[in-house]
């Protein structure tokens, strides 16, 4: 049964008065956001339908409602009224317009949801609700539409530059750090075959009584939901957020720009951040993380080409694909520019495939809610793009799958960048490569019964995708050499 806290009788008689009442999400869990400043009650819900309108990664449902439980105690540490629902059935929307109607309050605000489905029934639930802009981001949802009506192409290169000028980000004076705004040339290296070596382990944060709460009931009530929580150690609160920056700034920074695209057997961490969760819940500011690599660059203690990596995906990427989502939503989630309609396969949900690049990615999925941004690319999401996967089925997975997945982020990234299926808004091109893209950059063929240069799946998929979009494609300039292999390759057969 849902739990529903009981107010005592001097809430009641504080919730009889309510002026403002604020209501906070699960991605929304920062002190100073604005729906706070002046609200009389915070209203918060464990609302099951989060967690089962697309069946969530158990790590990811355990995140969030573990984050959400220690935000809500937070606050009433500082003095703060919170209406809880915990472990409450139904949806968001329903929750809320019961809880209105019986408080009556004058005013009920809310920042900017990251899902624009969620912000849909809310408001559909409550007419008078208030949205506010939400100004953990860099970079405000109507600049950035202003920005989009002035090009024909809504490149990232240029809105991450306009972003590092306006904020004086890596910069020497009105020209870029090291005279070069990209350094991503540099961050494309393999490891050797010997491997990565000795890897400094990312700090780990073991449950506390209210973790080891919400996985007993995660694992009681979400039983058949995909994924594992063995090993869950994410940070859960602001604390542990903070530390988990410092730890990667001082051990995997250094090391991380060489190194971001390359994968290896057993090592999901290697010298990635594992912050994006952290600031996707907003328990970690972007201005944080980008601070935070900016500094260790000028006292030497990181690389430009890294630190410029990693700040591209905050200041860059993150800020450029929440403008895309919320410029073309609803219409942009239904795109299929390459009219792909084949079926997920199954091992998605099991990783049972003897392809080992997939059955390391996604067993690895599942064992800890985590894989890093090129095995996302360039292992699950390019064999669903070459195979001809539907769009939604794949951006459905990945919403389910990532303990990071907040639909705001996700979406883009899968529909625009790996999918294409936005026909080029995001992309120049589509992702598409053969299986000597993922032997050069991981040990993943060394033992798999596939040769990347006789009978890779990956290898044939591609010429099959090419055969398949040639004439969409021949009109992509940046495919014209593949294009050009193609024909050569059937003067040959």
């Amino acid at each position: 049964m849902p739990q529903v806290e009981k107010p005592t009788r001097r809430r009641t008689a504080r919730i009889k008065e309510i002026v403002v009442l604020a209501v906070v999400l699960g991605d929304q869990l920062n002190l100073d956001s604005p729906a706070l400043c002046s609200a009389d009650v915070v209203w918060m819900a464990e609302a099951a339908e989060e967690s089962t309108h697309v069946p969530s990664h158990k790590a990811r449902i355990a995140l969030f409602l573990s984050a959400m439980r220690h935000f809500r105690d937070e606050l009433r540490a500082q003095g703060k009224e919170v209406i809880y629902r915990e472990q409450a059935a139904g949806s968001l929307a329903s929750l809320l317009r019961a809880d209105v109607a019986r408080l009556r309050p004058s005013r009920v605000v809310m920042v900017q949801p990251g899902d624009y489905r969620v912000l849909n029934s809310l408001r559909a639930a409550v007419p008078s609700l208030e949205v506010l802009e939400d100004p953990h981001f860099y970079n405000p949802l109507p600049a950035f539409r202003s920005w989009a009506e002035a090009r024909k192409q809504l490149r990232l290169e240029y809105f991450y530059r306009d972003l590092r000028r306006r904020h004086g980000v890596l910069m020497d004076g009105a020209q870029p750090e090291g005279g070069a705004w990209n350094f991503d040339a540099e961050n494309r290296e393999a490891f050797p075959k010997t491997g990565p070596g000795e890897l400094p382990a990312p700090v780990r944060f073991k449950p506390d009584e209210t973790t080891r709460a919400v996985l007993a009931f995660v694992e009681t009530q979400y039983k058949n939901h995909p994924g594992r929580l063995k090993h869950f150690d994410w940070p859960v609160t602001r604390a542990q957020a903070l530390e988990a920056l410092h730890d990667f700034v001082r051990h995997r920074l250094p090391h991380f720009g060489r190194h971001q695209d390359a994968m290896w057997t057993g090592e999901p961490w290697l010298y990635h951040s594992r912050l994006s969760a952290a600031l996707n819940l907003k328990l970690l500011n972007p201005r944080e993380a980008v601070g935070a690599a900016e500094e260790a660059y000028r006292a030497g203690r990181a690389p430009l080409a890294a630190a410029e990596g990693f700040i591209r995906q905050i200041l860059g990427w993150r800020e450029y694909v929440r403008g895309i989502y919320w410029t073309f939503m609803p219409e942009y989630a239904e795109r299929n520019a390459l009219n792909a309609h084949a079926p997920l396969p199954g091992f998605y949900w099991t990783g049972e495939t003897e392809m080992r690049c997939l059955s390391e990615t996604i067993g690895q999925t599942l064992e800890f809610g985590y894989a890093h941004h090129i095995q996302r690319l360039m292992v699950t999401g390019l064999y669903a793009l070459l195979t001809g996967v539907d769009p939604r089925q794949i951006h459905e997975w990945y919403l389910s799958v990532y303990v990071d997945a907040v639909e705001w982020v996700e979406l883009p990234n899968v529909i625009g960048m790996s999918q294409f299926a936005d026909g080029g808004l995001m992309a120049s091109k589509p992702y598409a490569a053969t299986g000597k893209y993922i032997n050069r950059m991981s040990n993943y063929c060394g033992d798999c019964r596939y040769s990347p240069e006789k009978d890779c799946p990956f290898t044939a998929a591609y010429w099959d995708f090419l055969e398949r979009n040639e004439q969409l494609l021949r009109r992509i300039p940046r495919m014209e050499l593949q294009l050009r292999n193609l024909t050569k390759r059937r003067g040959s057969v």
